[in-house]
């Protein structure tokens, strides 16, 4: 079981998914404890001295005009947990509540919210035992933190709730007991600290992200595979083509298409005679289409590589200068934008595919037969995969639609507005698994494909793919044998998403040709 260490400053996306796609555990750097501490001191200290500070000796939002007496500072606290529970719809999947646990625990490790050190190792305990809360996936607007989410999740530590325990879900009061734990009582500032941040639409951003990285490299997989089904030109992926444009994504994608067609027969044999002059632009542009995507998932990547390791509270505590601040780091602009890109990069990666698909079932536009079947007619072979790679393109295209350019005012007016970043994730999430499934699709037709390309128009020989294209189709056809009659294409697309998902053909590829851009 892995231990990540956390100091608030060094977490990576990677870490977030692995720690949060299995069982592990976390804990708090030396630094990170004495920050932490040196910020609580500077709370006690202004509450001693009766000091009026937002969200710890006042109310909130509206009610921040509103003194709160001494001997009700827990009772506020509480209050703000219990009341801000009011998420609605479907609970959150365990490995996004996961990710969010990781990501508040490392927020609060900066030392920049006043939260008591003991408050965070009752909160860590409760994490390293597999307790997951159940946490209402609707309700944040994405602005003053994902509150009615993180509000969900502080519940368990309350002993209020309900939670994902030993295999069951259960009572966050009988999970605790059954760890040795009674519900724990939050102290002055310690609610909003904990609700205050963009902890859900990031845990949703660290998990597509990291997996988007994946995927650019098999959409250049699917891509390739795809041209040498449909004897497709390597002229495109020249890289002087590329040179003199020099774009990162479009030049790693027309190397990695180099690199998976190289020593390819099936290329070879019609290199010369064939009377087309150029492919379309589904084949020929795979390196600028998949390129601009692949930027754009670099670009998110470093978005979300900062907002992980960010202070997103409010007020912020400052122990150098015994100094509190409030602010807006709370705001999920930064990531409700990058997410509403990602959303439309990764749509287009479906997009392009299904166009690829199409051709390849199309015998008058593949020269191959028709839906990819020997006995068509009686067959219909591979047709209505095409139909459920172009369902999914075109849903993808209604949640692609940005959620960052609506704002509704709440907390009435005072929070005039919002990002919806956490619809902004949700939606990206989706259009991730619908893209994986097309692309799984994609692998499969190719597959077919290629079974036919590569028998020798001539000698009736069978040929080699390229290197890499050959790993895949081989990883491929271990699994998933050639279409000769009709069968349940649901169990075909199943596995050939279950081999991409867990990096089966990628492995395949990597290993014999090294690793892809």
């Amino acid at each position: 079981m892995k231990n990540l260490i956390l100091d608030g400053n060094s977490l990576t996306v990677e870490d977030v998914y692995q720690c949060s796609a299995m069982p592990s555990t976390v804990s708090f750097s030396a630094s990170a404890k004495r920050r932490m501490k040196a910020s609580r001191r500077v709370v006690e200290d202004w509450i001693r001295r009766g000091e009026t500070i937002y969200g710890v000796t006042t109310g909130f939002g509206e009610f921040s005009n509103v003194k709160i007496s001494p001997e009700h500072l827990e009772q506020l606290q509480e209050n703000l947990i219990v009341s801000h529970s009011a998420g609605a719809g479907e609970p959150l999947p365990h490995q996004v509540v996961r990710a969010m646990t990781i990501l508040r625990l490392n927020a609060l490790a900066k030392g920049y919210s006043g939260i008591r050190l003991e408050t965070m190792e009752f909160f860590r305990t409760v994490f390293n035992a597999s307790i997951i809360p159940i946490i209402p996936s609707k309700g944040s607007v994405g602005s003053s933190g994902d509150l009615a989410p993180l509000a969900h999740l502080v519940l368990t530590l309350l002993g209020k709730g309900r939670v994902f325990y030993d295999g069951a879900v259960m009572d966050s009061g009988v999970a605790l007991k059954r760890i040795g734990l009674k519900p724990w009582t939050l102290s002055a500032k310690e609610g909003l600290a904990l609700v205050n941040g963009t902890q859900m639409m990031t845990a949703y951003a660290s998990l597509v992200v990291w997996e988007a990285i994946q995927l650019c490299k098999m959409a250049d997989v699917a891509g390739a595979m795809s041209v040498e089904a449909l004897k497709g030109s390597d002229t495109a992926f020249d890289s002087r083509i590329h040179d003199v444009r020099p774009h990162r994504g479009q030049q790693a994608s027309a190397a990695n298409l180099r690199r998976l067609m190289a020593k390819s027969e099936i290329r070879e044999s019609h290199r010369h005679g064939d009377p087309r002059v150029q492919d379309a632009y589904s084949i020929r542009c795979i390196p600028q289409v998949h390129g601009a995507s692949r930027d754009a998932v670099r670009y998110v990547h470093e978005i979300v590589s900062t907002e992980i390791n960010s202070a997103t509270d409010n007020p912020l505590i400052f122990p150098a200068g015994k100094t509190h601040l409030e602010g807006g780091n709370f705001h999920g602009q930064p990531v409700a934008l990058a997410l509403d890109f990602l959303a439309i990069a990764l749509a287009e990666f479906a997009s392009i595919s299904e166009r690829r698909v199409e051709r390849m079932v199309n015998g008058s536009l593949s020269g191959l037969p028709r839906f990819l079947t020997e006995d068509g007619g009686l067959n219909s072979g591979l047709m209505v995969a095409q139909y459920t790679a172009a369902s999914l393109v075109s849903e993808n295209k209604v949640l692609a639609h940005p959620a960052s350019v609506d704002s509704i005012p709440t907390s009435a007016n005072q929070e005039d507005h919002n990002s919806m970043g956490s619809i902004s994730a949700q939606k990206v999430w989706q259009i991730l698994h619908n893209v994986q499934t097309v692309i799984a699709i994609e692998l499969m037709v190719a597959a077919q494909g290629i079974d036919f390309s590569r028998i020798h128009p001539t000698t009736k020989r069978v040929m080699k793919a390229g290197r890499g294209i050959q790993a895949a189709y081989n990883t491929i056809r271990k699994h998933i044998t050639h279409l000769n009659h009709d069968r349940v294409l649901y169990d075909d697309i199943q596995t050939a998403l279950r081999l991409l998902r867990d990096g089966s053909v990628l492995h395949a590829v990597e290993k014999t040709i090294g690793r892809l851009q």
